[in-house]
This record gives structure tokens, C-alpha cells and sequence, in this order.
């Protein structure tokens, strides 16, 4: 490790970890849940109505519940579910997430899936979902507990043709695609047996409460895990149209190429000729709601498999950035929040910010500037080891050494702990990494025009490093200067 020789730089290190660390903190899955839902003996009360079902429902009116938990935050929702609701009798389910817990429920089924490429309990968990919901009838309650990451660790092609290995290489090239998140699960939708809601297909009778911890935007919740639950509004054209602009159909395996290429090619379940609105900028918590109202609303004029669903927004990624809000403006930095590079590419997203930052900083030299969301990336050739993160941390530090002396850290980091390949969450750059980076042998511009971007920050000490957190709430970035 080569620690920064100056005092204010590492206390701007350390106060960006902290704000990051404690942000995540605050977003506690069972204080979330405890918000929106209340168990009381066989009653389960919504505290926040929003048109869409009962306020109150009685679960004594079902034979059986079922509980289908998929993503990262899998564990942690099923666990706090099953801490609320006392009822077992006809309680069955699936858990899949990126973790094995270590202590599991003899009526659940567990399934390690693979992220960010599917693995055999990938595939085995759908089919076992599959299974389950099958037998579901009226007289059936299930629980969809949904976060980010259920794209790659809960999937099955629509066509049994399609391997394993196939499916590894579909989801390898759309993630090297540089497709932005919507574009990337408008094709997973039409690919999947599980996704773009023909998981509720699955149960076309029985009664649904989607809980929903979302790491895309909020306009655009039927994009978690490629909406299992959730109707799709995009079309066998739109998949086509992207197929081309992104030149992937001659780089698939055939059997996915010849999947694709069918002219009966199957439009996956929704109203096509109706498309969610968009919501006004209004303060998060009123935007919250008002999606929620407007999925409802949507919900009347689709199949009835999905008019009578519930869903429920446990926590999302205006969480993650109100609390770092809370956390920077507590340490006396004047803050402000920018979403607007949202699923921009990384180098135009870190060019945007630290102009806006620098501007920022000219004003008031104690500032920060909070921003959440994700980067593309678009892969030109085999990675090496790093991420979205750790390529936009680098990018930054590469701009940043044109401000020797100046006391500015930049750190962006993923919510679930991980960043792409490695078992880092992100990174921290400041004007000196470009030269502590060179003191050690490496050549920065050359690891970031090879996707490298874990060996420097690791060598130098600067991966943000945080294990698998159970949450996926989209990445933060944050930018700190102080007048030192």
C-alpha cells in the first residue's frame, strides 16, 4: 500500500468510505419492510394504500402461500419475511440469491445463482419455480421478493435448445454490448421462460404481492431482474431493432442466433399498445408513490394474470442517496445531488460530473456532489479485472492530476459490494493516484483502454472493499473537496 502523503487527502478518504458505508447502513431491509407492511396474526395490513389491492388481506382465506425470493437481497428479504409472518402451514418456496445462508428453512429450496453470468443453479432455480407455481390455484397467495441481480442468477431460456453455455455467452455479450440497463432487459425478456413477466404467467390464477427492491430507476421497475412479475410493454420489433444496432446476432451461438431469427419469434406477455408514462420530477418520496398509484393504474388494461398483482417498493436507490445527503450535510460539506448521467457511458459520466463539480467547489470550496445510478461499459476486447466503478474512479483519476495539490476525492462503489468481475465494490481516485499508481509500474491510461482497473487501485489501497452487502440499490458516486 502507498497511503497519500497528504493528511487531508486521506481524512477526504476516509470521510467518502464513511458517507458510503453509512448510507448503505441506513437502508435496513427490515425497518424498510416494516413501513410498508404489518403482520397481525393472519392479517397483513398495507400502511401505505395505493390503489393497488386491499389495504388489509387475510391470509387465512388461502390453502397456501408461496414465497419465489430472487437477487442479491434475497436472504435478507426471505429471512424478514419469515420473521413477520408467523403462518406455516402451506408455506413452500424457492430462495435463489449469490449466497448459500447459512441457515435455511426445510420448506425452502436453495439455490446459489451465478452473477453477473448464469451458473447450473441458475437455470435449476427457475425450473424449480416453475414447478412450484404450477401448482397454484385460487386459493393461493405468493410472495415475490425481487432485487437487482435476478437477470443472471434466476434465468431459463424460452427455447430448450439453448445451453447453459449458450446462455453464458447471450448474457457475456449484452454486458459488453455498452447497452444501457432498459435496452440490455428488453432482450432478456423476450429470451427468458422467467422474465418479462411470464413468471406471474406461471400462476395465472392465484392472488400476487410483488416486494421490490429496485436497483434501476424508479420509471423503469419492470427492468429488476427483467420484471418477472411485471407485464412488458416492449415488443418483438424493438428486440430486432437492437439486434442490429448493436451488431449481436452474428456474434451469438447459433442456437441463439437461430432463437432470435425466428419470424414467430414469441412476444413476451403485456400490453403492447400501452406504455408507462413518465413520471414528473416531484421530491423522491412523492415520485415513489406516484409510481406505485400509476402501476395500478396500468395493471386494469393488462392480461388478468397481472390485474390484481400488489407491488410494493421497499427501498430503492433514492434511499441510498438521501442518506448520503444527510451524512455529507452532517460533516459540514455543502452538497448537492446529479442524476442526470444515469446509464450514460462511464467517460461521459465522469466528464459531466467533475465539471459540474468543479464548479461546484469554485463556489464553496467544502462541497460535495452526490450522484447515483449506473455507467455503461462497452468492452472492445476481453476485460481484465475491474468494473463499472472502477473504470469510472479511473477515468477521474486520470482527469484529476491536472490538480496537484488540490484536495478533491472522487469514490464510486456498487450498493451489493461487488464490481463487475472482482471482489471489490468500487474505488477511490484523487490527483495523486496517477502517480502513486506510477511509482508502482502502472501505466493508468493503458489499464483503463484494457478494462484493468482492479490491480492499480487494489496495489495502491484505494478499492473500496465491502463483501457482498445483501442490498443492490444501484451505484453511488461521490465527489469531496475541501479547502484543507
Amino acid at each position: 500500500m502507498t497511503p497519500v502523503s497528504d493528511s487531508t487527502l486521506d481524512t477526504l478518504h476516509a470521510t467518502a468510505t464513511e458517507i458510503f458505508a453509512g448510507a448503505l447502513e441506513a437502508c435496513n431491509i427490515a425497518s424498510a419492510f416494516d413501513r410498508r407492511l404489518h403482520f397481525e396474526n393472519n392479517l397483513l395490513h398495507r400502511l401505505i394504500p395505493d390503489g393497488s389491492g386491499p389495504a388489509t388481506i387475510d391470509l387465512s382465506s388461502y390453502k397456501r402461500i408461496f414465497v419465489i425470493a430472487l437477487g442479491k437481497a434475497a436472504g435478507p428479504m426471505l429471512d424478514v419475511l419469515l420473521t413477520r409472518m408467523k403462518r406455516r402451514k402451506g408455506l413452500r418456496g424457492i430462495c435463489c440469491s449469490s449466497q448459500l445462508p447459512k441457515l435455511r428453512n426445510w420448506r425452502f429450496r436453495y439455490f446459489e445463482g451465478g452473477h453477473p453470468l448464469p451458473n447450473e443453479d441458475t437455470f435449476a432455480a427457475a425450473r424449480a419455480a416453475l414447478t412450484l407455481l404450477r401448482k397454484a390455484k385460487k386459493d393461493t397467495l405468493i410472495f415475490f421478493l425481487i432485487s437487482g441481480g435476478g437477470s443472471a442468477m434466476f434465468d431459463l431460456p424460452l427455447d430448450p435448445q439453448i445451453t447453459l453455455d449458450d446462455a453464458i455467452k447471450f448474457h457475456e455479450l449484452l454486458l459488453a454490448s455498452g447497452a444501457p440497463i432498459n435496452e440490455i432487459n428488453t432482450l432478456r425478456k423476450h429470451f427468458s421462460a422467467v422474465k418479462g413477466g411470464r413468471l406471474a404467467m406461471a400462476a395465472p390464477e392465484a392472488a400476487k404481492i410483488s416486494l421490490l427492491l429496485p436497483d434501476v430507476p424508479l420509471r423503469s421497475l419492470d427492468a429488476l431482474s427483467s420484471g418477472p412479475t411485471s407485464p412488458d410493454h416492449s415488443t418483438v420489433a424493438e428486440v430486432r431493432e437492437l439486434l442490429a444496432r448493436y451488431d449481436l446476432l452474428s456474434k451469438f451461438p447459433a442456437a441463439v442466433r437461430a432463437f432470435f431469427e425466428r419470424k414467430d419469434l414469441p412476444e413476451s406477455p403485456g400490453n403492447k399498445r400501452k406504455r408507462p408514462q413518465f413520471l414528473p420530477k416531484l421530491p423522491w418520496t412523492d415520485a415513489v408513490l406516484a409510481r406505485r398509484v400509476m402501476a395500478a393504474a396500468t395493471m386494469k388494461d393488462e392480461d388478468e394474470a397481472f390485474r390484481d398483482s400488489i407491488f410494493e417498493i421497499l427501498l430503492s436507490s433514492h434511499d441510498l442517496v438521501e442518506n448520503a445527503r444527510a451524512l455529507a450535510q452532517k460533516a459540514g460539506f455543502y452538497t448537492v445531488v446529479d442524476n442526470s448521467c444515469d446509464d450514460w457511458d462511464y467517460a461521459d459520466a465522469a466528464r459531466y460530473l467533475l465539471g459540474r463539480f468543479h464548479a461546484l467547489r469554485a463556489v464553496n470550496q467544502r462541497a460535495c456532489l452526490i450522484s447515483v445510478g449506473e455507467v455503461t461499459v462497452r468492452l472492445n476486447r476481453t476485460p481484465g479485472a475491474g468494473g463499472r466503478n472502477q473504470q469510472f474512479a479511473l477515468a477521474c483519476a486520470l482527469e484529476l492530476q491536472q490538480y496537484p495539490g488540490a484536495h478533491i476525492t472522487v469514490l464510486s462503489a456498487g450498493s451489493d459490494g461487488i464490481d463487475g468481475n472482482t471482489q471489490s465494490a468500487g474505488a477511490i481516485a484523487d490527483p495523486t493516484t496517477v502517480a502513486r499508481a506510477r511509482a508502482f509500474g502502472y501505466d493508468l491510461e493503458q489499464s483503463l483502454a484494457t478494462f484493468n482497473a482492479c490491480p492499480p487501485f487494489t496495489a495502491l489501497g484505494d478499492s473500496v472493499v465491502t463483501g457482498p452487502t445483501g442490498h443492490n440499490l444501484r451505484d453511488l458516486r461521490l465527489l469531496i473537496a475541501d479547502q484543507g
